[in-house]
């Protein structure tokens, strides 16, 4: 590997097993873009023209190894047929299902997997990737977020992540639909453009090894399409009690993503010796500029990638942002 290779340079000889000179830096700062655009999160998400020019000036201020093109927990349930009220940009929207929809049952309503993924918002998030393959035509990554089985399974039944102990909490039959929903709209971001796909699970249950291999089962064909596409796949999880109930058990398996789980104090004491190039970390989005002993902790790490937990939020200093930024840049 050169010297000074670039970010996508660095993603491919991940995919071979390579240890990268410097850890792959992949903020997720997408709905900071409505603020550049001065316009609410809700009208935002719904405009490619405005979602693609605020991108484009982010991208021009944080030095940063990648762009997330679209980023949002709801897109896909909503895709399915949900309605989603918004109260105030500062909060989750609610989710709501047209006629019966009873808690811990697949709403009636719900639309196959190959109709959802040309609804609601999907096609708008395929259109900027499209864009920012023209405008942005440097050697940075293009990023994508997907709800893992897990998180996707549990907003289609109204769970909230803390009702879910175990797997088997999780029916089969909704497992099924998020890991279909999952290949779709991995496919679809993959054929617009996009270089990184990050497989967000933010419901993490009790893993036995049973239930662990059944949801590798379900992430491996959406894995091994990423990997085909020659992008990288990062498996994100964001639930940091859920993390470190897991976090052996996962690191020890074959995975052929980067495993890429919440880091604070309690998973770094957790943190398992691990093969680095399928290892990253994730920073709290709301926690910038981080704690420099933490940073300290990770860099020592070597860790393939270094992301935030989620979406950097609406308030975010972009001149502390960058300035991690150039940080973790440094790091060998």
């Amino acid at each position: 590997m050169s010297e000074n290779p670039t970010p996508r340079q660095i993603a491919k000889h991940l995919l071979r097993g390579i240890a990268p000179p410097r850890p792959l830096l992949l903020p997720i700062v997408f709905s900071l873009g409505a603020r550049v655009e001065n316009l609410p999160l809700r009208a935002f998400l719904t405009n490619p023209s405005k979602i693609s020019n605020a991108l484009r000036q982010i991208r021009s201020r944080l030095p940063a190894d990648g762009t997330t093109c679209y980023f949002d927990p709801y897109l896909e349930v909503e895709a399915l047929g949900a309605a989603l009220r918004w109260q105030s940009d500062d909060q989750a929207p609610t989710v709501c299902w047209p006629g019966p929809a009873r808690k811990g049952e697949l709403p009636r309503s719900l639309r196959p997997p190959e109709d959802a993924v040309k609804a609601g918002r999907i096609a708008i998030a395929v259109e900027v990737i499209r864009r920012l393959t023209v405008l942005l035509r440097d050697e940075g990554l293009l990023m994508a977020g997907v709800n893992g089985p897990f998180t996707l399974a549990a907003q289609l039944l109204q769970f909230g992540k803390q009702e879910v102990a175990g797997a088997d909490d999780l029916p089969a039959s909704a497992l099924e639909a998020a890991t279909a929903m999952l290949a779709q709209v991995t496919s679809a971001f993959l054929e617009a453009g996009v270089h990184a796909m990050l497989i967000h699970e933010d419901v993490l249950p009790r893993l036995s090894e049973a239930s662990a291999d059944d949801w590798a089962n379900r992430l491996s064909p959406t894995i091994n399409i990423i990997r085909f596409y020659g992008a990288l796949p990062v498996l994100l999880l964001t639930n940091v009690a859920a993390v470190c109930q897991n976090l052996e058990r996962l690191a020890n398996r074959e995975w052929e993503a980067i495993l890429c789980p919440a880091v604070d104090a309690s998973t770094l004491a957790a943190w398992p010796s691990a093969d680095a190039t399928k290892m990253g970390a994730a920073l709290a989005p709301n926690c910038l500029p981080p704690d420099p002993a933490l940073m300290e902790q990770i860099e020592s790490l070597h860790p393939a990638i270094v992301t935030t937990s989620g979406d950097v939020p609406l308030s975010t200093d972009v001149k502390q942002l960058a300035a991690m930024c150039e940080e973790v840049r440094r790091w060998r």
